[in-house]
């Protein structure tokens, strides 16, 4: 009978329980815990979670990108590390993955990116020829490539991976002198990957590894660390590179790491819905003396993620427990679906004699120089292949051969010629020994191969 209220309300809240899955890092694992800076770096920036012996609660999200939901975690896949840190002067979002670069350079690629290498519009099935069709077209994803086809870029546990904030950001000192810098979390526990002949057998064997080991490690104290290191620049050496030092693509050579400070996760949440479904990451969160650099990707990423976390959650979906600050939040918003931010009084805008709270000078932005015309050109200084080659030659024999056997198992898949032959020719000009091992693999005309090779640019 309808005057079955508890019957009928119980199906319809039934029937709402599920939220818009995520585009992209759908797959999470979350954890809390603690940051502990141990350096003084105030001559770098007035951010307070920096100050020597400040301990900042923290949550992490672990994921995986390009699967869904209940997908698999054991895929060839970059693993996001987004970390919230609740500081004394609001939460920072450093949202980052396992690698120090990137696939792209360019905002405007990444829903391209993105739905290449989801399934398929038509068969809903991952298909290489889409990937690779992409990549053909996308030469600075070679260095990427490089990275994520070795051991490393399949981890055998969230414990045993690096976590990067991949972009240049600014820190600002109290004097408002500007340095460029590079986040790098170091896992005290050691980097280890799954070989390509084990990986089947991992599936078969626990497809949720790496939430069960992450898990097991907390609940029996085991509690993983990460240290985390920063690269330095001066804005006048931004440009001393052959390639560009604010490309995403690329790593920072040469540049010395200092360690500043330490992360530990300790607790398992509760609940999953409210904590790793409803945690809303964005770059754009900031505190005082931590800023974006001019990177074009960081850039499109400080609209796109918040931006996202609104339309999944919601207009408020900053005031949720595990979104919301452990601060006092002050600001304008009010009113929409499911607000519970309790803002009190009639002044509800700015500015205002009788209510305002004055602005913190602190909280804007550094003064930052501005020359040149609008324009939507690619960068002068590409380097696509370069560091690829670099990083190859650093690999060991296993893994070098390793990272054939997985590159290779995927490009044998792709049936357009056109577009196999266009990922050697990247491969082979970022090294040629590199390159000659992928053409054996996937039965490739060597010859042609170099020709191709021998007409990309070097720069």
């Amino acid at each position: 009978m309808l005057q079955d209220s508890h019957l009928i309300e119980k199906l319809q809240r039934f029937d709402r329980e599920r939220i818009p899955e995520r585009v992209v890092h759908a797959r999470g694992t979350g954890a809390f815990g603690d940051f502990v800076s141990t350096a003084d770096i105030s001559d770098l920036s007035i951010a307070q979670v920096f100050k020597p012996g400040t301990k900042t609660p923290v949550f992490v999200r672990f994921s995986t990108v390009m699967g869904y939901r209940g997908s698999p975690e054991q895929a060839r896949d970059p693993r996001g590390f987004a970390i919230k840190f609740y500081t004394t002067q609001g939460n920072w979002d450093l949202v980052g993955i396992n690698w120090p670069i990137f696939f792209i350079r360019d905002a405007i690629k990444f829903p391209d990116f993105v739905h290449a290498n989801k399934p398929s519009a038509v068969t809903g099935v991952q298909d290489a020829n889409l990937a690779f069709d992409f990549f053909a077209h996308t030469p600075e994803a070679t260095n990427m490539l490089t990275h994520l086809y070795t051991d490393e870029g399949m981890p055998d546990s969230y414990r045993h991976m690096d976590g990067f904030g991949v972009h240049a950001f600014k820190l600002v000192n109290a004097q408002g002198q500007v340095h460029y810098v590079k986040f790098h979390f170091k896992s005290e526990q050691g980097v280890h990957g799954i070989r390509p002949q084990d990986i089947p057998n991992s599936i078969g064997a626990d497809w949720n590894l790496m939430t069960n080991d992450l898990y097991h490690a907390l609940r029996t104290g085991d509690d993983p660390k990460w240290d985390l290191y920063i690269q330095v620049l001066n804005p006048q050496d931004l440009n001393k590179f052959d390639y560009d030092a604010l490309d995403d693509t690329k790593i920072w050579s040469n540049v010395p790491e200092r360690k500043i400070g330490t992360m530990t996760l300790n607790r398992v949440p509760d609940n999953y819905f409210d904590t790793t479904e409803e945690s809303a990451f964005a770059p754009s969160r900031m505190v005082p003396g931590i800023e974006p650099s001019e990177d074009r990707m960081l850039q499109g990423r400080m609209f796109a993620y918040a931006d996202t976390q609104m339309y999944r959650l919601g207009a408020n979906f900053n005031s949720l427990p595990i979104n919301r600050p452990r601060v006092p939040v002050v600001n304008n918003n009010q009113d929409g679906k499911m607000n519970f931010g309790e803002r009190k009084g009639e002044v509800n805008y700015e500015p205002s004699t009788l209510g305002e709270i004055p602005q913190d000078p602190r909280y804007k932005y550094v003064q930052t120089p501005l020359s040149g015309t609008t324009q939507q050109m690619t960068i002068h200084k590409t380097f696509d292949f370069q560091q690829a080659g670099e990083y190859y030659r650093t690999l060991s024999d296993q893994d070098k051969q390793d990272l054939v056997t997985a590159l290779s198992a995927d490009l044998n898949h792709v049936t357009n010629d056109t577009n196999k032959y266009t990922m050697l020719s990247y491969f082979y000009k970022a090294d040629a020994d590199y390159g000659t091992r992928l053409v054996s693999a996937t039965h490739a005309n060597l010859s042609r191969v170099k020709m191709l090779a021998s007409n990309l640019s070097d720069n």
